[in-house]
């Protein structure tokens, strides 16, 4: 399975945002975060700004170019969703062939990956952990065990846990999850069973994600 192994506080410090790459961690202990006097750390500059040569000419910057902007959003949206520029481009061409403005149809579809919901139900502490538990097997949908995390969920289609995963204790945790994160409007779980619902396709003020969809659209319209 194809993945970026780059190290995930790198790739939030090239994007100058945090992607939450490392579940829980992102919001207790995060390298952008300003220090205890508020100053800016070098962590919070990308990659390369550490050395002192860096820091001396820390006061000259490279503009960053109309081209540049749209560069960094797309790969900061593909880093946030853990997929490849060949799939990337492919769920464009589906958003793109999809009735609708293709940016939001892009986020969409993206939220819809089955990884993402589990992520999002609370049920993984990260993407990445909740790809690795799609793939071992531990979620069904509508009754049906699937280990694709690309699967494309639909409105009315219901997430369960496998008791495969009662063995791994990721139940235990995950119990202690739901009820700390917030839940889309989208979705809903029954903090007893475990078991989420996809209540209706996500609209574009659903997704908290902070991304400008529209410079990734004109980025692959050049």
């Amino acid at each position: 399975m194809a993945d970026n192994h780059d190290p995930r506080c790198r790739q939030c410090r090239r994007e100058g945002a945090k992607l939450f790459l490392k579940g829980d961690k992102c919001y207790t202990k995060c390298t952008l975060d300003k220090s205890k006097d508020g100053k800016t750390k070098w962590r919070d500059k990308p990659p390369g700004w550490g050395s002192a040569a860096s820091q001396q000419n820390a006061n000259f910057q490279k503009k960053i170019t109309e081209y540049g902007q749209e560069l960094r959003e797309k790969q900061k949206l593909r880093r946030i969703y853990r997929v490849l520029e060949k799939q990337f481009r492919n769920y464009l061409t589906e958003a793109q062939r999809l009735p609708g403005v293709t940016g939001e149809n892009l986020l969409r579809l993206l939220e819809l990956r089955l990884d993402n919901v589990v992520y999002r139900l609370g049920l993984a502490s990260s993407r990445a952990q909740a790809r690795q538990l799609v793939t071992h097997r531990h979620f069904t949908v509508n009754g049906v065990r699937v280990n694709i995390p690309s699967y494309i969920v639909q409105a009315g289609d219901v997430i369960g846990v496998h008791e495969s995963m009662a063995r791994n204790g990721g139940i235990k945790e995950a119990r202690e999850r739901i009820h700390k994160r917030s839940l889309p409007e989208w979705l809903e779980i029954n903090s007893n069973t475990l078991e989420g619902r996809v209540l209706a396709p996500p609209e574009r003020g659903q997704i908290d994600t902070n991304i400008r969809e529209q410079l990734i659209i004109e980025f692959y319209s050049r």
